[in-house]
């Protein structure tokens, strides 16, 4: 998997360009930099994303049911509208994180 390849196509997608959607399901992202990554409306259920830094990250919309956010940083990052069912969130820092409408 070469998250920066799904990183751009994803990107692509959000922008109408072609491109695919982000999905990240079960994928293992244990301790991975996805500072400012822009992955609004990305599949990420059931992700490994422990230890992971997303500061600053765009995750509007995106599917984190069952993730694991243990010790995750979304320090400043976008979460509004995203789905968080059944994520474990021990240690989890959402400092400034924007949790508008959040579906926990």
């Amino acid at each position: 998997m070469n998250i920066t390849h799904i990183l751009e196509e994803h990107l692509k997608w959000l922008n109408g360009e072609g491109g695919q959607r982000a999905d990240l399901s079960w994928a293992d992202l244990v301790g991975a930099d996805l500072t400012e990554a822009n992955l609004a409306g990305a599949e990420l259920y059931r992700a490994n994303l422990t230890g992971a830094n997303l500061t600053g990250a765009n995750l509007a919309g995106a599917d984190l049911v069952g993730a694991n956010l243990t010790e995750a940083n979304f320090t400043k990052a976008n979460l509004e509208g995203a789905a968080l069912e059944g994520a474990y969130l021990m240690g989890t820092t959402l400092a400034e994180a924007n949790l508008t409408g959040i579906l926990l």
